[in-house]
């Protein structure tokens, strides 16, 4: 019964990423309580480049974080394998009179030149992003100590029913993490000392890693 479950749950996650894209806000914003926008913002306080600096984002998504990293005055790229995502950020981005520097492309084989980014951002992504070709692909295309910042999850905190059912869900959809993972060590492995921090929105906890790239002479 397991086998089946995952099976589903992850054709749910590829319908919603692309034939479903256009939902995603949507849900993104029901299953948080409002608070979506404030958990990818987080990853922005860790990123630690100057204003005007080249920085990625890994899965754009519908392009809100892009709207963000621009505001910030970042000089923004964005990859995501799925087309819908990218027809919707690039009509985001145009609406609000922003460019639209997007391209499709698997996380493991990023078309960029290598040391190309003073920082690379990606919230709420798929497990691809812990799988050692992205993590290569990623220490390649970052600058000497430039840091990877990952938000992979956040945590509504409410003692209310409303917030049980939605925590429930999040754990029947395998979105809470693996017990016992070491972030440290998995991401030693592929050349970065990482740590997690965790940051606080109305009501709930963001996990954030923050993994600076370090090379071995």
């Amino acid at each position: 019964m397991k086998p089946l479950w995952i099976r589903l749950i992850r054709i749910g996650f590829r319908l919603l990423y692309n034939e479903f894209a256009w939902t995603y806000d949507g849900v993104s914003k029901i299953v948080s309580f409002g608070q979506w926008r404030c958990w990818g913002r987080q990853a922005l306080k860790h990123l630690d480049a100057a204003p005007g600096a080249p920085v990625l984002e890994i899965a754009h998504g519908t392009g809100a974080i892009q709207l963000d990293l621009l505001a910030a005055g970042y000089h923004v790229m964005g990859v995501d394998l799925s087309p819908h995502m990218g027809r919707i950020a690039r009509a985001k981005l145009r609406r609000h009179g922003q460019p639209a520097r997007l391209t499709r492309a698997n996380a493991g084989a990023l078309p960029f030149p290598d040391a190309s980014f003073a920082a690379i951002a990606c919230t709420f992504p798929a497990p691809f992003i812990l799988e050692a070709d992205t993590l290569r692909e990623a220490h390649r295309v970052l600058q000497p100590g430039g840091r990877l910042v990952i938000v992979p999850n956040a945590v509504l905190t409410g003692a209310d029913p409303a917030t049980a059912a939605v925590e429930l869900l999040y754990r029947l959809t395998g979105q809470r993490g693996q017990d016992g993972f070491d972030v440290t060590a998995h991401f030693a492995r592929h050349g970065f000392a990482a740590q997690v921090v965790t940051e606080t929105c109305r009501r709930s906890v963001v996990m954030v890693i923050v993994a600076e790239r370090v090379d071995v002479d």
